[in-house]
């Protein structure tokens, strides 16, 4: 089974982060002053602060900005590459082309983030060691 990952707009990360260690246990991973992710029982949550619940919403990750709400999904380097491949040729506009984040950090992963036909902002990623996932710097 593959984690997912799923990211969503919060009010407040210090309440949010306090909601999801304490009341329903997960343990926490990267975070920085507008967003914190956690181990959402074997699957990424990350909470992005947004006073706006939007698609239009975006969070600077990694000097990129990046669309919340989205959801995405968590493959290995070689099926991430062939899926990047098969969008480019099939022209599909990126809103952040195929990219390594966080290169020689905790938490080293190729990213890429499109729209579907609705305009719901789907992320793919990839980590070299699947142990990255939630690792904390």
């Amino acid at each position: 089974m593959k984690p997912f990952h799923l990211a969503i707009p919060v009010k407040d990360l210090k309440t949010s982060i306090e909601f999801y260690s304490e009341v329903l246990g997960c343990s926490r991973g990267r975070s920085s002053k507008s967003w914190a992710d956690f181990n959402f029982f074997g699957h990424q949550l990350v909470c992005h602060v947004s006073p706006e619940k939007n698609n239009q919403v975006t969070n600077v990750v990694d000097g990129e900005d990046v669309p919340v709400p989205h959801f995405g999904i968590i493959l290995d380097m070689q099926d991430f590459n062939k899926i990047a491949s098969r969008l480019q040729k099939k022209e599909i506009k990126f809103i952040i082309e195929p990219t390594l984040r966080f290169k020689g950090e905790p938490g080293e992963q190729k990213t890429m983030f499109f729209y579907d036909p609705s305009f719901n902002a789907i992320e793919i990623k990839a980590f070299n060691d699947s142990k990255e996932i939630f690792r904390v710097s």
